[in-house]
């Protein structure tokens, strides 16, 4: 059977601040349908949404404030997961899951699509496994038509396994392997997910039903590293080990890879499972061809820099919970500087100093360490700062500037350079100016995406000298900004003063 009113219906959308629900919800936004977004912060989504998207408050563990959300929804869409609680998250889910399909069955939801994860229920699954699927079951006791996709390693910047392959890879020439590295898995691109979810909103059934997902391709993790370093260009060599306990090798994990070590267990105890997809039913209801392995890690690593643009590595809630790092915060495997100052003048003329940066008006502070940083690059085969820039009032994306190049440029609001300079990795420096009720803040942003151990070496070496340096460049630029605002100011009074003072002759005695 099929519902008659599918092509415009409201959505109610969960886990929006999360990865899947982030990608996921400008593609709901871009549909015909209402779109509705539950979230304990509603204030931090509120800047994100289009104006037509509604963002109300929603606790996963409150009955009554998941009926508000869900009055008048057609579909909602279930991503909530607490993996990363410090109690026991399966206990957490399940109650949550019961909350939320009382909650659906109250106010007569007709469908939830749900994302879980992939494993033989009649083999002895890890907790996260069984807790996935066991959330799916629930959900299941509610009046609505349940549709859930379970899906093997998602492959994208920024999803949980795929950034420990990638941390993993990148940072250890020689790897001890435990056991889990050998088992099989059937990984499937972040494009072909949000796909599937996106269909699965048509489709023209009203019955309950489980959708296995995956690429054509069955590799166990230990192949997906090798294929992983191959198209980085780096070799890597794996040493087998029978011994390793999940504990164990949490604890290696959390030591190689600090942003999952709150997690670590959890996590490694789930790769113990083969998650093979036994069953081509989405080849009956479903348009989507997923993309090979190959060509998801080639996306992932050629998108990441406008998917680290969209998703912002302020705004990114880690299932590990705080990132670990020394000099710097950890957004996968890149570290990021951050610092912002508050201004009493308008963005426009916060932005200004900005747009004008580097060239003939430098850099705003240490400029001769930043000419020896050139003169080095040059030494080494760089692009130095000879090229100056090819104008000082105006730039374009595309524009050099020294060795930088712009990538994002909005007059007024962003400015972003990638750096061109000879590094053991790859560098940004981004400036944002967003309005306030007294003037304007700014924030400065570096970026380094370090490849191997030299990579880390080099970021934290130049550490010291890059908060010497980034802090005086963010108080200089401001400084400026309000010495242009008070001259410009000065300047408007003078010409008003000699337009409509009085000549002597005609003054009063």
């Amino acid at each position: 059977m099929v519902d008659d009113d599918l092509n415009s219906v409201n959505i109610l959308l969960t886990g929006a601040t999360g990865y899947v629900g982030g990608r996921l919800l400008p593609l709901l936004q871009a549909s015909d349908h209402r779109v509705r977004c539950m979230t304990r912060t509603p204030e931090r989504l509120a800047e994100k949404v289009s104006p037509d998207t509604e963002v109300v408050y929603g606790d996963a563990m409150d009955g009554r404030s998941l009926e508000a959300a869900l009055e008048g929804i057609h579909t909602a869409y279930y991503l909530v997961h607490s993996m990363g609680a410090d109690a026991d998250f399966e206990s957490a889910d399940r109650k949550a899951a019961e909350l939320f399909a009382a909650a659906c069955s109250k106010q007569g939801v007709k469908r939830i699509v749900y994302l879980g994860g992939l494993g033989n229920p009649d083999h002895k699954l890890s907790k996260h496994l069984r807790s996935r699927q066991e959330i799916g079951n629930i959900l299941r006791t509610s009046n609505a038509a349940v549709i859930e996709f379970r899906a093997s390693i998602i492959i994208g910047s920024g999803s949980l396994s795929f950034e420990m392959i990638r941390a993993l890879v990148e940072r250890l020439p020689v790897m001890i392997c435990p056991r889990w590295v050998r088992v099989m898995a059937q990984p499937i691109a972040i494009e072909d997910v949000l796909a599937y979810l996106i269909e699965a909103l048509q489709l023209p059934i009203r019955k309950t039903v489980v959708f296995e997902i995956g690429g054509p391709d069955q590799l166990s993790y230990g192949q997906i590293m090798q294929l992983y370093a191959r198209l980085r260009g780096l070799r890597r060599w794996m040493i087998p080990v029978p011994l390793l306990t999940p504990y164990l090798s949490s604890l290696w994990l959390g030591l190689v890879t600090p942003l999952y070590a709150r997690v670590g267990r959890k996590l490694v105890e789930s790769l113990r499972n083969p998650t093979l997809v036994s069953s081509n039913l989405t080849d009956k209801y479903f348009t989507v061809v997923p993309r090979s392995t190959k060509m998801a890690i080639f996306r992932a690593l050629v998108n990441e820099d406008e998917q680290f643009a969209v998703t912002r590595w302020s705004d990114s809630v880690s299932s590990a919970g705080k990132p670990k790092s020394w000099g710097g915060v950890r957004f996968g495997s890149r570290l990021v500087d951050s610092r912002t100052q508050q201004i009493a003048v308008g963005p426009q003329e916060a932005f200004r100093p900005i747009a004008r940066i580097g060239g003939a008006t430098g850099w705003y502070y240490g400029n001769w360490l930043w000419k020896i940083r050139g003169f080095l690059d040059l030494l080494v085969g760089g692009v130095g700062v000879r090229r100056g820039r090819r104008e000082q009032d105006q730039l374009m994306i595309g524009d050099a500037v020294d060795f930088w190049r712009v990538q994002k440029y909005d007059p007024g609001r962003a400015l972003r350079l990638r750096a061109e300079m000879k590094v053991p990795g790859r560098a940004w420096l981004e400036f944002e100016v967003k309005p306030t009720a007294s003037g304007s803040i700014v924030r400065q942003t570096a970026i380094f995406d370090p490849v191997g151990v030299f990579g880390l070496v080099y970021w934290y070496s130049l550490y010291p000298v890059h908060q010497f340096v980034f802090a005086g460049m963010l108080r200089n630029i401001c400084a400026a900004a309000s010495l242009n605002n008070n001259v410009e100011q000065s300047a408007a009074t003078q010409t008003y003063t000699s337009q409509w003072a009085p000549d002597s002759d005609d003054s009063l005695s």
